[in-house]
């Protein structure tokens, strides 16, 4: 009788240690997300200053805005390098 409780426990000591270290691995995670996040977060806010300067008219600067929401860093600079392009030409 005592070596089959011995046995459970440690059973339940072992299956308390497993979802430890699983808590500890999504606390790292976690963090790593957190950290891409506050990374994402602040090249997007450098970007609006660059839309502000950039755009022309209010129309551009919420197009900007929006392809920098739905479609990214990326494909704003894109568009604000577009219409760099355009506004030269037209000069």
């Amino acid at each position: 009788m005592t070596l089959t409780l011995d046995n459970q426990s440690q059973i339940r000591e072992s299956s308390l240690t497993q979802a430890l270290r699983q808590i500890q691995q999504l606390n790292s995670k976690i963090a790593v997300l957190e950290q891409q996040h506050l990374s994402y977060v602040q090249k997007q806010q450098n970007l609006i200053p660059a839309i502000a300067e950039i755009c022309i008219s209010p129309i551009q600067e919420v197009q900007a805005l929006r392809i920098l929401i739905y479609r990214g860093e990326k494909e704003c600079w894109h568009y604000l390098r577009s219409g760099l392009v355009k506004r030269k030409k037209a000069f």
